[in-house]
């Protein structure tokens, strides 16, 4: 039921959408050990810190506008197969200076892979600059800056990832106020390692209109009321919750409760081949766990569009394709 269902995610990594088959290839053509984090057909850690490093490890192995391209194009014709209309990256300067690129051609690379897609499967894509938490807030700030200069025109929001318990919130607030100040759309990662106190931060000293993850929200209730009130949207990622073991399983998951307490919900796979995802899986997985229907299903993704940092001609043909 779940392939007819249009899709839309707003919470992808990308260095974390490479394929550990992709990664391999890299490998190959660099001359590259991946054994330590690729056995078989798997990433291989077991908790957030080994995931970090495999993460880090198969990043490096992109070090050209032709590897993040065909990296971006894989990615999004993936998706496409899966019936997704549109699509938002987390790209990581900082990531890209450390494979020895620079930012300007790692846009442009990434910008060439989206327009390929786009030509052979119709699917939109735009860009989030993220600053990684566990660099420190100069290293965010630095990577706001460098989102507030409209680098690239596909480049629409900023946001925040990494080690969520590293420092505390208000330390990188400077950060998204430049980002703000330029336009872009702001989201944070926040409640899901941490819990309900990492949610409440990030609203006071952010503000921000999208959360990544966001769902611990649901160990205060007050704070539930207080997101459903001001309309901020959760990029949950419920397969990337049970692979970190966040919940025990989906039906441990606070989704559907959020849900019903009205917080806007959209499904992402966050670092799909990490967690054993896709956003096919991710929407398969709460129709499974809570019996949502097609209806249901088009919801989060029309919420996603809504949701989205794009233009409003391009959201309206978006969204168009959902009636």
């Amino acid at each position: 039921m779940t392939q007819h269902v249009k899709k839309a995610e707003l919470h992808c990594h990308i260095e974390g959408a490479a394929s550990p088959a992709l990664v391999r290839q890299q490998a190959q053509k660099y001359g590259a050990d991946v054994s330590g984090f690729i056995k078989g057909d798997s990433y291989v850690w077991s908790d957030f810190t080994e995931f970090l490093v495999a993460y880090d490890g198969a990043a490096t192995l992109f070090r050209s506008e032709e590897d993040y391209a065909l990296l971006a194009r894989t990615y999004l014709e993936g998706i496409a197969a899966q019936n997704a209309i549109y699509a938002e990256i987390f790209v990581s300067p900082d990531h890209a200076v450390a494979a020895g690129l620079s930012p300007g051609a790692y846009f442009d690379g990434l910008a060439d892979g989206i327009a390929q897609a786009k030509l052979s499967s119709g699917i939109e894509c735009r860009m989030i600059i993220v600053g990684v938490r566990h660099l420190g807030a100069e290293k965010v700030e630095a990577a706001a800056r460098l989102a507030s200069m409209r680098p690239h025109p596909l480049i629409t929001g900023f946001g925040m990832a990494g080690e969520e318990r590293f420092g505390k919130v208000a330390d990188f607030a400077r950060a998204f106020d430049i980002a703000r100040d330029a336009g872009l759309g702001i989201t944070i990662h926040a409640g899901e390692l941490a819990g309900a106190e990492s949610v409440r931060d990030a609203l006071n000293h952010v503000r921000p209109s999208r959360l990544g993850h966001g769902v611990r929200a649901a160990e205060d209730e007050a704070l539930v009321r207080r997101i459903a009130e001001q309309g901020v949207v959760l990029e949950a990622c419920p397969g990337s919750n049970l692979a970190l073991k966040v919940y025990p399983d989906i039906s441990s998951h606070p989704f559907d409760h959020l849900r019903r307490a009205g917080v806007k919900l959209t499904l992402n796979s966050d670092d799909p081949p990490h967690f054993g995802s896709s956003i096919g899986h991710e929407y398969q997985l709460v129709a499974d766990a809570w019996g949502y229907d097609a209806a249901d299903l088009t919801g989060f993704t029309r919420t996603a569009i809504q949701a989205a940092f794009i233009d409003e001609p391009t959201r309206a043909i978006l969204l168009g394709q959902l009636d």
